[in-house]
């Protein structure tokens, strides 16, 4: 009986290490799966020569073949399996056969899923997430810089290039993330990116099983999560459906002619997002904004496509459950098909029916980021099951309040309190991820000019308000992009990340005063925020800005905070008494930021640069 020695190469793979070949001429994804999951369902691609030309055969107890779909392509035969919740773990060979004989073999593994799997529960208000370019946040594994095959090579003075940041960088300045108030991190893509150029993003996919060997390989990757999860820090995997990587291994041998859109022919997006709320739009428009390319290094997923639908929900279910994620950052929320992406998030909570998921919806426009969110209503008639969205309204409102001169009409904080005021539109808000900046526009730092006092409101309206904060690695330290918008230098490297940096943020060595100051300053707060369950989860009211002052609430029967912001530059006095309705019964507030103590009585003095956040006695 003649076995395909790939067959024998992935097995062995298989066994050692849990992963599987990634020779040219075999594919099975996912290369293995669990028991006991939610879903008795499973996908199973297999891709070689003549691959769709097999009968595939299995005789294991509780695990049956419901359908084989063979594509256009003879290359590939995707396998639907049924696994009963008998079945046991342990492997299964499934039997490629050929004229009724047996011509190939595969073991295939299914896995006892971990206890309690199904419940885990999701980033959520108690959590503050600190997202990282993993490419630019620290080298802990310089042999794994360069690899042969892989193009794009280190050169840390090329803005656009790789700088040899990885998963071991990440791992071993996890006490720094949690000793800084972080429970949580967003990580930028990890996933082979095997482009010619400019591939230290991520997110230009080549391979969505395999963890890019530069950043270390999938078992890294699982090592990562597991030691986070031992300081108690979440861990937030960012995944993409919309694209691949012009590189990746499919775009050489496509299984049929509809898996990429425009017939794998360039046709940019026109960005049209509202196309999809529009009761008055064009076909035509939503189809160049769904089926367009972002641009020709990003070939454009056809979600409408039964089989790649599929292989996209199997994918992301086997990375929670491998591993052992706490939530998933989706880019580009919009771009994908609009029905794909309801049946993808609506499959994932049906796993997990306490994991959060939050999307990328860049917009300004409230009513249109609300349309997505898990319980909103749609004139359309869209139903969607995604828990949580990334609040750029309140980023952009944020920044306008803070650089625009007051003008108690139309800007200033007004403009902050205003966005706030849309929150009617949202069907829970305060699963929104709030943000200051991100990997894709200007550190927050250089947005409000390198002012520190605009910058210490932005922060502290940050870290009191609803929702789930998120801050970019670097803020802590004042990072900035003075002069450009370019990404590479918004995403520059980490100092200390690598050796023989002349300055250390880890340790603090060579820092400025200023530097220093701040991120004792954020850390303060996010220290304070991680064991203050009123600022997590308490209920908010705010009030109208004032003569330049901005003052809101967060309550609960745990008690009362009271946030202050102003801009002014010079000592001011705020009279206390149209606060009455939530100042009754208090008489002390202690600002967690000074350690100060100040009497709640007619007024208390504001010092010019520096906003107040009181636990209220």
């Amino acid at each position: 009986m003649k076995t395909n020695r790939f067959f024998l190469l992935a097995l062995l793979l298989l066994i050692f290490g849990y992963s599987y070949s990634q020779n040219d001429f075999l594919k099975v994804e996912p290369p293995f799966w669990w028991t006991r999951m939610q879903s008795p369902s499973l996908q199973i691609m297999v891709y070689g020569q003549d691959a769709g030309e097999y009968k595939p055969v299995i005789n294991y107890k509780g695990v049956k073949i419901d359908s084989v779909v063979r594509p256009e392509n003879d290359h590939y035969m995707f396998i639907y399996l049924s696994i009963s919740s008998n079945a046991r773990p342990g492997s299964f060979t499934i039997d490629f056969q050929k004229d009724g004989a047996s011509a190939e073999k595969y073991k295939y593994h299914l896995f006892s899923r971990k206890e309690g799997s199904a419940e885990r529960k999701g980033f959520n208000t108690s959590d503050v997430i600190y997202l990282i370019t993993p490419d630019r946040f620290a080298n802990g594994d310089a042999t794994n810089d360069n690899i042969p095959g892989y193009p794009d090579e280190v050169d840390r003075s090329d803005r656009d290039g790789r700088h040899g940041g990885d998963i071991s960088g990440i791992t071993g300045h996890l006490d720094y993330i949690r000793d800084m108030g972080f429970t949580a991190i967003w990580i930028n893509p990890l996933l082979e990116n095997k482009q010619p150029r400019y591939s230290y993003h991520g997110y230009s996919i080549t391979d969505f099983y395999k963890t890019d060997p530069r950043h270390g390989s999938n078992e890294d990757y699982r090592k990562l999560v597991d030691e986070a999860h031992k300081s108690s820090i979440k861990v937030i995997m960012d995944m993409i459906f919309n694209h691949c990587g012009s590189g990746h291994w499919w775009m050489k041998d496509l299984p049929s002619a509809d898996w990429i859109n425009y017939g794998g022919e360039f046709v940019m997006t026109n960005h049209r997002r509202a196309a999809i709320q529009d009761p008055y739009r064009s076909e035509e428009d939503l189809r160049r904004m769904s089926d367009g390319w972002f641009v020709e290094t990003m070939p454009d997923l056809n979600q409408r496509n039964r089989l790649l639908a599929d292989y996209l929900i199997y994918n992301s279910i086997w990375w929670i459950e491998y591993a052992d994620l706490d939530g998933i950052r989706v880019d580009t929320y919009p771009y994908p098909d609009m029905d794909f992406m309801a049946e993808w998030t609506c499959r994932i909570m049906d796993e997990y029916p306490q994991f959060n998921i939050t999307g990328e919806e860049w917009t300004v426009n409230p009513a249109l980021v609300a349309h997505w969110q898990r319980g909103k209503v749609n004139p359309n008639g869209y139903i969607s099951c995604l828990p949580s969205l990334l609040d750029f309204p309140l980023q952009s409102a944020l920044v306008k309040a803070l650089n625009h001169e007051e003008n108690p009409w139309f800007t200033g904080w007004i403009e902050l309190y205003e966005m706030l005021a849309n929150d009617f539109l949202y069907a829970d808000p305060f699963n929104m991820v709030t943000f200051a900046d991100n990997h894709d526009m200007s550190r927050i730092y250089t947005q409000v000019g390198e002012d520190p006092a605009l910058f210490r409101n932005g922060i502290a309206w940050l870290l009191t308000i609803r929702g789930i904060p998120q801050i970019y690695y670097g803020t802590e330290i004042l990072m900035t992009n003075p002069g450009t918008d370019a990404h590479g230098v918004i995403r520059s490297d980490f100092p200390g990340g690598w050796e023989g940096d002349a300055i250390n943020a880890f340790t603090g060595e060579g820092l400025t005063q200023e530097q220093v100051e701040n991120r004792d300053f954020l850390k303060k707060l996010l220290n304070w925020r991680k064991g203050n369950p009123v600022v997590q989860s308490g209920k908010l009211m705010q009030f109208a800005p004032e003569d330049g002052v901005y003052v809101f609430f967060r309550y609960s029967d745990d008690g009362k905070v009271m946030t202050i912001l102003h801009k002014s530059d010079k000592e001011r006095v705020l009279s206390l008494e149209r606060f009455s309705e939530m100042l009754e019964d208090v008489s002390r507030g202690y600002d967690v930021i000074s350690g100060k103590e100040y009497h709640l009585e007619e007024s208390i003095i504001l010092t010019p640069g520096f906003p107040l956040v009181l636990e209220l006695k």
